[in-house]
């Protein structure tokens, strides 16, 4: 019979098919199977620059986690930044931005910024949540120090090239869609020729036929019936799995097309929180800044010289405090000013407003701080980094307003944007109240025991006069108004934060009268007597709460204090 060995040969092409079929779906998975990772390198014909920056989007380029490895001479640093503050970091600097790969995935993409060839070492910025410094080499995973988007910047010191043998180790995708659909093909084309080869060796059944032929099958029109009877039955079986590789191979093509498609993106998820409403600061940078206020602070206090508070004092406190070591240097008695401590941090304050000048608060209470002390820290450029403008202890009895801690935005010093009293016309008015009895703002800030700032002062401005019998007297408090920070509370109210130059003048009532100040004053001075007439000059550093417009509240003193800056003779 011609049949039979036509479907046995189909039958073993089918077999051998499914077997070559098997195998591939099996190689995708183990020896053809893509690398978990692929890795990336900078060309090495790159120019030159003292920085090179990290697009924020090459964390997340290919999911999972990335490698980061460098190797350069000597020591250099990378540090993670806010992409606005890198940006503002780097600014007119010449700088290298490593933007994505190559098509192939073998090579990073590097574009090149002409500028300044030298910036100074970035090292120790506190624009950097985190830094890693290295010599020689160094591999580092790139990982989110917090919500958000966030940007590396690698660098040796500034003035040398930054390091420019880097390569970036990113997931790769090992997805093989064909595998299990190649496996299952090849699976049932081996059993569709295994049952192709059974049925095509069933012999026919044997019987006496009625019209007396012989062995051999009967008439002819029976052998005809049988022949076409294993036709259809071959038929059926090659079509069912035709049939079932035609699915298959469907169902393989759909699931490649969802493999290679983007998911859809998920509906009613949350945002990530974008840079422009980002704090300025995250905790872990606050704490290491105030460290470092403290320790500066602490050296200078034991050394009594100001030199060693430059770096991370400024402003009204480092004026205060360099008139309190030279006061102290010659009075012994002479009181010290308060501790500046890191510990005990009781809350913070952090603008969400990224622009410069950036102003941020803190309350502690630490080792040597009779009351909370309220400390004001500003950083006043991006190259620069935050020091402590002024100290001033809480109010007794008085209660910090309510701030978000997540961050706040800051207000211009003129604004009375939903206040009832802009920061400026609240300082003024404070100054009105210290310089007069009888003023107008006498009714619209809280006095009395948990206030008792302002009494003081009015009281002993009040006896020196009374005391004075051969002098006239004049006291003035002036607000300066570049240092007004301006903090939205969150019930819509504001907290004012300032200085005030309190000024003492005092002139002989009649030509050789005497006038006598304290050893303190005399320190600055250069003597303790005048006949011509001196003038003594007192920085105030102060913290007033506004409330919200249309609130029938006055306004609180929250923090204050005073001190003495200069003395002079007339």
């Amino acid at each position: 019979m011609i049949g039979v060995p036509l479907r046995l040969k189909t039958a073993a092409a089918l077999v051998l098919l499914g077997l070559l079929t098997l195998l591939a779906g099996i190689g995708q998975k183990t020896i053809w199977a893509p690398s978990e990772t692929f890795t990336a390198s900078a060309p090495a014909d790159a120019t030159a620059a003292p920085l090179t920056i990290f697009d924020q989007k090459l964390r997340t380029l290919h999911g999972g986690t990335v490698t980061i490895d460098i190797q350069g001479d000597g020591n250099f640093m990378l540090a993670a930044g806010r992409p606005d503050d890198v940006e503002a970091w780097v600014g007119n600097a010449a700088h290298n931005t490593i933007t994505g790969t190559s098509e192939d995935g073998k090579s990073l993409q590097v574009e090149h910024a002409d500028g300044e060839a030298a910036v100074p070492n970035p090292a120790g910025s506190d624009l950097w949540v985190t830094t890693e410094n290295a010599s020689g080499d160094l591999e580092y995973q790139w990982t989110p120090p917090a919500d958000g988007d966030w940007t590396l910047l690698l660098a040796s010191d500034g003035t040398k090239p930054a390091p420019a043998s880097i390569s970036m180790t990113f997931p790769n995708d090992t997805s093989t869609p064909w595998a299990v659909p190649l496996m299952v093909l090849g699976a049932l084309l081996i059993v569709g020729g295994i049952v192709l080869a059974v049925l095509s060796t069933r012999r026919p059944g044997t019987g006496g036929g009625a019209d007396g032929e012989g062995e051999g099958g009967g008439s002819a029109f029976a052998r005809r019936a049988r022949a076409r009877k294993q036709a259809r039955t071959t038929s059926r079986a090659t079509m069912a799995a035709a049939g079932i590789a035609a699915v298959v191979m469907a169902g393989s093509a759909t699931a490649a097309t969802a493999a290679t498609s983007p998911a859809p993106a998920p509906t009613g998820s949350a945002p990530a929180q974008g840079q422009d409403s980002a704090p300025v600061l995250l905790d872990a940078q606050f704490r290491r800044i105030l460290e470092q206020v403290s320790s500066a602070a602490d050296a200078g206090d034991a050394a009594k010289d100001a030199a060693k508070l430059a770096d991370r004092v400024g402003g009204t406190e480092l004026e205060v405090r360099t008139a309190n070591y030279k006061i102290r240097s010659q009075v012994g008695s002479y009181e010290a000013r308060m501790p500046v401590r890191s510990t005990k941090l009781l809350t913070t304050v952090v603008t969400t407003d990224r622009e410069w000048p950036r102003s941020v608060l803190a309350v502690t209470q630490g080792d040597g701080n009779v009351v909370p002390q309220l400390l004001t820290l500003v950083q006043k450029s991006p190259r620069e980094n935050y020091k402590l403008m002024e100290t001033t202890p809480l109010q007794p009895g008085t209660t910090f307003p309510s701030i978000s801690r997540g961050g706040t935005g800051t207000l211009e010093a003129n604004d009375k944007s939903g206040l009832l009293y802009s920061g400026q016309e609240a300082l003024s008015g404070l100054a009105d109240r210290l310089t007069s009895a009888d003023s107008a703002f006498k009714d619209k800030l809280v006095e009395g025991e948990s206030s008792p700032y302002i009494a003081d002062t009015l009281s002993y401005q009040a006896e020196v006069v009374k005391a004075g019998e051969n002098g006239n007297f004049a006291f003035t408090h002036k607000v300066v108004p570049d240092g007004t920070v301006v903090f939205r509370t969150e019930d819509g109210g504001a907290l004012v934060l300032g200085r005030i130059n309190f000024g003492f003048e005092g002139t002989p009532k009649a030509a050789g009268d005497k006038l006598s100040i304290g050893d303190d004053a005399a320190a600055l001075a250069g003597g303790k007597e005048t006949t011509t007439g001196m003038v003594l000059s007192f920085a105030e550093s102060v913290a007033v709460y506004v409330p919200p417009a249309g609130s029938s509240d006055p306004m609180k003193l929250v923090a204050a204090t005073r001190g003495l800056v200069g003395a002079s003779f007339k």
